[in-house]
């Protein structure tokens, strides 16, 4: 037994109970209900709205993507991967955060993918679809009216999945190796050991090997594009320093585009400063695809 098992710490100087608090971003946003039903509320107006044309990646029905033209050829592409714990979404109720990208000329992907619970707890399942999926809409650019630049962004465990499309063996998928001009990554989780220390293990079959592959905090090597990474500071003490660590590893090696820590915003309210064009994740995010 080690002086920190011994003491009752589990990861860090946290004990089990601050660890499984620590990956529960309800317990940190109070107002979860209330950003839950505003996101609802915008992404069902906007699927209803917005023209979208559903396209299939893979060989189930939600191995698809609802691709968003901006109408305009020689636009880059946006694929965005949506959070939700592993658990739970699709893409319909993120179709709002495609509009902004559109209104400024860049064509959006939003992908769906099979959540854990219907793979028995498979992470790996979910990280091979949604790679799949960014090959596809890389292979596609043309055809989708693509000027050949595809960038990745995602928020909480969508942003864990993004960044192990960072970390991708693209030549596996058919796909030149450095394929992506850059990606933007919200509240993410990027190292599994302390996640697979929580509850979340209660849902996730965590292995040694999945652990070790999944973490893109293990794989800087395989990133070659410019990175934003961005987290609340009224998110959980993990998810700040996942992201702080993230972000000092980026940079170390030279692939850090920007590092935002967005004052008095949690968790949820994270995906409403990236929708917003004028705010702090909005604007970067902005940026990133004009100048990517």
């Amino acid at each position: 037994m080690t002086q920190a098992q011994a003491s009752g710490k589990v990861w860090l100087d946290m004990d089990q109970e601050a660890l499984d608090r620590a990956y529960d971003q309800t317990f940190w946003a109070p107002n979860q209900d209330m950003t839950s039903a505003r996101r609802s509320a915008a992404a069902a107006e906007a699927f209803a709205r917005l023209p979208h044309e559903r396209i299939r990646y893979g060989s189930t029905p939600i191995e698809s993507y609802d691709f968003y033209s901006c109408g305009k050829a020689g636009a880059p592409i946006v694929a965005f991967i949506h959070g939700g714990a592993w658990r739970s979404g699709d893409a319909s109720i993120f179709a709002h955060l495609a509009e902004p990208f559109l209104a400024n000329g860049a064509h959006v992907a939003v992908l769906d993918f099979t959540n854990i619970d219907p793979v028995d707890g498979h992470l790996e399942i979910m990280v091979a679809q949604v790679r799949a999926g960014v090959a596809q809409v890389v292979r596609n650019a043309a055809a989708h009216g693509g000027d050949g630049r595809v960038f990745v962004m995602g928020h909480s465990s969508g942003a864990h999945l993004a960044s192990c499309v960072l970390v991708a063996d693209w030549r596996a998928h058919g796909v030149a190796d450095k394929p992506l001009a850059g990606a933007l990554l919200m509240s993410g989780m990027y190292e599994l050991e302390p996640v697979r220390r929580s509850k979340r293990s209660l849902y996730v079959k965590f292995t040694d090997a999945l652990v070790e592959d999944l973490s893109a905090m293990r794989h800087i090597a395989r990133i070659h594009c410019p990175v934003v990474v961005a987290h609340g500071d009224q998110e959980s003490p993990e998810f700040m320093r996942q992201a702080r660590d993230f972000a000092d590893a980026l940079k170390a090696a030279g692939k850090l585009a920007d590092f935002l820590v967005v004052k008095g915003t949690n968790h949820f309210e994270m995906l409403e400063s990236f929708h917003n064009p004028y705010g702090f994740v909005g604007r970067a995010a902005q940026a990133l695809v004009r100048g990517g």
